[in-house]
């Protein structure tokens, strides 16, 4: 693979706010006395307080409420679906347009990292150590919370680095991996340890006080269709774990098959990476689609093609991937069908949960929690091994509440 292809594949695709930009999106704000923006916010980033800062010029204390409450606030910014949260809730909307949250937030955590600002210290220690399993959102964000509240944190990942989906299956030109190792410094910063490499079950962490689960969704899940073990067949994780891992080869004609964000990635992946043709192929219309309308434009900009209302019948070919066909939508498309020639098939339809021994499981195959705490007294779970796979910030907030439970049980059963 080229070192071209490489740096637009690592390119950042949208450019951020300059200091003057960014006071001037900032100047737009209302400043609501009961702001719905930060209500609109799963972790509670309080944007309202945060654009009031810079609104004034004082992005130190946006960064420090930013960090505060979402210790993964550079990832968010360039990965949250603000339209569908914070800026919907905007005021703004029935004026003209809503602030641009997103961008704010991104340029306060620009600046943190520019002039080395250090936003964050640990708690006075406390008895009672934690392990977290997984280092994913959810874990980052609940190890976080533990060390402000002083406790000793130690979180084991079977992968080399950190991050979780954040690293291993997110585009780099939407979320770039200095961003990550940005958010992850901040959790480092606290004293939070890390074991890298290491696939750890419950029994192999008992001796710790508190166990939090947060291993997220890697199963391989694949549509119950012909021609899935073909050569050429990946499901999105996969696909995008060797696209950033290795120098794997993207395909030449590729199908993506889904309709939410990770499949916008790996569309947007496989151009970047050089692939001739690239398609979208998602089986409601694209109005019903969970994926992110910008995230949508910028693949159509890159000449991803999308069609709509067709769900795949079978994936062909002899050993290796020649063809996909579809069938249209009962009600919409009854009897059409389709055939797409190619050499590439992505199931971006989901991910599928690691069974956790020991723990009960709910109906998707996760860990069955509420408010973080599971069957067993001192094991504890959130992210998508839970939820079946949301929102980074969505895990972020998870990870906070599952935090504050440990923290509770920590302070009844250790001394």
């Amino acid at each position: 693979m080229s070192k071209v292809v490489k740096a637009a594949y690592t390119a950042e695709a949208v450019a951020g706010f300059t200091h003057r930009t960014a006071l001037e999106e900032a100047a737009r704000c209302l400043l609501c006395h009961d702001a719905p923006c930060s209500k609109g916010c799963p972790a509670g980033t309080d944007p309202a307080k945060f654009i009031r800062s810079i609104r004034f010029r004082n992005v130190r204390g946006a960064a420090e409420t930013i960090r505060e409450n979402n210790i993964l606030g550079g990832s968010c910014a360039r990965v949250c679906p603000y339209d569908r949260l914070c800026e919907e809730a905007c005021s703004r909307c029935g004026i003209d347009r809503p602030i641009e949250i997103g961008k704010l937030q991104r340029y306060a955590i620009e600046a943190e990292e520019v002039f080395g600002m250090k936003t964050l210290v640990a708690g006075e220690a406390k008895p009672g150590k934690v392990a977290c399993i997984g280092a994913g959102p959810a874990s980052l964000a609940a190890a976080a919370e533990l060390r402000k509240a002083g406790y000793e944190v130690t979180i084991f990942e079977k992968e080399e680095k950190a991050g979780g989906m954040l690293t291993y299956g997110i585009v780099p030109s939407r979320l770039p991996q200095r961003v990550i190792d940005h958010d992850i410094a901040q959790v480092e910063g606290l004293g939070v340890k890390f074991e890298f490499g290491k696939k750890v079950a419950i029994a192999d962490v008992a001796d710790y006080d508190a166990i939090f689960v947060g291993t997220g969704l890697w199963a391989t899940k694949l549509p119950p269709i012909d021609g899935t073990d073909l050569d050429g067949v990946y499901a999105a994780a996969d696909y995008l774990k060797a696209a950033r891992t290795t120098e794997t080869q993207p395909g030449k004609k590729v199908v993506v098959v889904g309709g939410g964000d990770v499949a916008v990635d790996c569309a947007v992946t496989a151009k970047l990476l050089g692939a001739d043709e690239v398609k979208i192929v998602y089986r409601r219309s694209l109005e019903e689609a969970p994926g992110n309308m910008n995230e949508f434009q910028y693949a159509l900009e890159l000449g991803v093609g999308i069609t709509t209302n067709m769900a795949p019948k079978a994936v062909e070919g002899d050993g290796k991937v020649d063809a996909i066909t579809f069938t249209g939508r009962e009600g919409v498309l009854d009897g059409s069908e389709l055939k797409i020639a190619c050499d590439t098939v992505v199931f971006a339809i989901g991910q599928a949960p690691e069974a956790v021994e020991g723990v009960e499981a709910n109906a998707k195959g996760g860990v069955a929690a509420e408010a973080g705490k599971t069957n067993i007294a001192k094991v504890f779970a959130a992210g998508d091994i839970v939820n079946g796979g949301k929102t980074v910030v969505e895990a972020v907030a998870a990870g906070k509440e599952a935090a504050a439970a440990i923290i509770e049980y920590l302070e009844k059963g250790v001394k």
